[in-house]
């Protein structure tokens, strides 16, 4: 067990471990036990528990029959970049009118290394086994929205971030072949939109445009996501990708005024 998460003179190592305690929690892990924590952040039992009743203090943690779980106070800790973001604010009511027209889930999310991050999402029915909300995370490389952003990022940054991260297969589907992935998001470059096909999750098809800043940059990305039960890949593209790219145009116009 490593004794702290970063190391270096100019670093609070206890804020580095108190970071690494809240973010031990996740979608699937949202209750832990002491031991869990600890073995999750990477951090001894006592120090584990210290950050817990010092997080539980402060509100941010509750412990209940040896179970901790986060608060929503939380959100708080995200709240200032959301706000100085800015895109979630201007992107929610185009997703909500783009979700009415199209009747399905509709989602945006930024770049985070080698993740994406959903900071805006209109859910319709529940599509895949984990629930997303906003914070969810996922590979980049598997999701529709994460190959626009990538296809968006100069060629040897996105080649570098390629070559450091592990491309799993999440379903029997999941493109991971390097040479096949930077391929594709050469495609989904020139053709300006992505489509995945159960490769982030079995019975998942979604579609996704970029959306672009002040300067023409790639800054976000929005989705629309079905049931390969409910629609063929043609209809994704023929019935959602038209008013997805007019939702994003309109999003777009926004982003360029702030």
């Amino acid at each position: 067990m490593t004794s702290d998460p970063v190391s270096g003179r100019d670093t609070v190592q206890s804020l580095a471990r108190g970071l690494a305690v809240i973010r031990a929690f996740d979608a699937d892990h949202p209750q832990l036990t002491l031991s869990e924590v600890a073995r999750r952040a990477d951090i001894t039992r006592a120090a584990a528990g210290r950050f817990l009743r010092t997080l539980e203090e402060l509100g941010y943690v509750r412990g209940h029959d040896r179970l901790f779980a986060l608060t929503p106070r939380v959100l708080e800790l995200g709240f200032s970049y959301l706000s100085a973001l800015s895109i979630p604010e201007i992107v929610q009511p185009h997703l909500e009118r783009l979700s009415r027209e199209v009747d399905e889930s509709v989602s945006s999310a930024v770049l985070d290394g080698d993740e994406i991050v959903y900071i805006a999402r209109v859910p319709t029915r529940r599509i895949m086994s984990v629930r997303i909300t906003i914070g969810t995370r996922f590979p980049a490389f598997a999701t529709s929205m994460g190959r626009v952003l990538l296809a968006g990022m100069p060629a040897a940054a996105r080649d570098a971030m390629l070559e450091a991260s592990a491309l799993p297969a999440l379903t029997d589907r999941t493109l991971t072949d390097p040479t096949e992935l930077r391929a594709e998001l050469a495609r989904v470059r020139e053709q300006g939109w992505s489509l995945v096909d159960g490769e982030l999750e079995p019975g998942l098809r979604s579609v996704a445009v970029p959306l672009h800043g002040r300067r023409g940059e790639v800054v976000a990305a929005v989705n629309v996501s079905t049931s390969a039960t409910r629609d063929s890949v043609d209809h994704v593209v023929e019935r959602y990708l038209p008013p997805l790219r007019a939702a994003a145009a309109a999003i777009d116009a926004e982003l360029r005024l702030v």
